[in-house]
């Protein structure tokens, strides 16, 4: 059977018609094909950025807490009873004056080389990353109870404010942790 005459330019006429509506159609899809996929990129690249600033504030956090237990671990076993110095002595300071800056912000005692301010502490070495964390400790006195549940107890102890911090690559993430330790 052959097709009627009519039929066939009535196809024609069709396909005569869609060719421009198909070409802005394909642009169209395109075009916004491209916009989610840039999209998505930068979404992934902010994403990266974040993960490796949560992996240095990790690496920062744990040299930070090695410092500090390294000071702690220098407190308990040298029990140092500095006299009331207005500087530290290798990263060891005298009780603080209310009156003056903190030391950990006093950005005298930030300027290395300092002999007696912040203390360099072991080098924290993981995978291909060396931080050199720093601590100061000062001496708050030794007229605290051992025992602050029992007040007749008569056994003062030495208390120590501990500073350690951590900054690694540029000063990108840094840590800063403190504590108060005490011994008999």
């Amino acid at each position: 059977m052959k097709p009627s005459h009519v039929s066939l330019t009535h196809r024609r006429l069709r396909i005569g018609r869609q060719r421009g509506v198909a070409l802005v159609v394909a642009l169209i899809l395109l075009v916004l094909m491209t916009l989610v996929g840039l999209a998505a990129m930068r979404g992934v690249a902010l994403e990266e950025r974040m993960s490796a600033n949560t992996y240095d504030r990790g690496l920062s956090f744990q040299a930070a807490e090695a410092a500090l237990k390294e000071a702690e671990s220098i407190v308990e076993t040298a029990r140092p009873t500095p006299a009331a110095l207005a500087a530290c002595v290798n990263g060891i300071c005298g009780a603080p004056n209310p009156a003056n800056t903190e030391r950990w912000l006093d950005p005298l005692l930030a300027v290395p080389p300092n002999p007696g301010g912040w203390h360099s502490a072991t080098v924290v070495v993981n995978g291909g990353i060396s931080i050199t964390p720093q601590y100061i400790v000062e001496y708050l006195g030794d007229t605290f109870p051992c025992q602050p549940g029992n007040p007749a107890s008569t056994n003062d102890c030495k208390r120590y404010r501990i500073t350690a911090r951590s900054a690694p690559g540029a000063d990108r993430a840094v840590v800063m942790l403190q504590s108060i330790y005490a011994t008999d």
